[in-house]
């Protein structure tokens, strides 16, 4: 678990299985693409049924992925920055992980390379 930006507390697990679904996913990149929209605009995007949508959305609310407003009638989405950057952060750790470890790959490499080079 870490500490959003506004102080709430995003799961990291809770983001990783509300991405799993590949709804959910296209819903995130629709938000992203085009900013705040209304439900009725996000079911407009989708062949499956308005409950089903409804269901991913209400995940997407619980992993905190996704902001709801309600304004009158309508019911306002949009991504959650906080959550997103979590995200990334997340992907940042692993790549740097990995990077360093393709170094270290590198140099072990680069060694064996050499000792081959003077068995000639």
């Amino acid at each position: 678990m870490t500490e959003g930006r506004r102080g709430r507390r995003i799961e990291r697990q809770q983001l990783f299985n509300a991405l799993a679904d590949p709804t959910r996913r296209n819903i995130v990149e629709l938000l992203a693409t085009n900013g705040q929209m209304s439900a009725t605009s996000i079911y407009d995007n989708f062949t499956v049924s308005h409950p089903a949508v409804s269901q991913h959305l209400k995940v997407l609310r619980e992993a905190e992925l996704v902001h709801l407003e309600k304004s009158a009638q309508r019911h306002i989405y949009s991504l959650n920055p906080d959550a997103m950057h979590e995200l990334g952060e997340w992907v940042k750790q692993m790549t740097q992980l990995w990077d360093e470890r393709f170094d270290r790959l590198d140099k072990v490499l680069e060694v064996q390379k050499r000792k081959m080079l003077r068995g000639r």
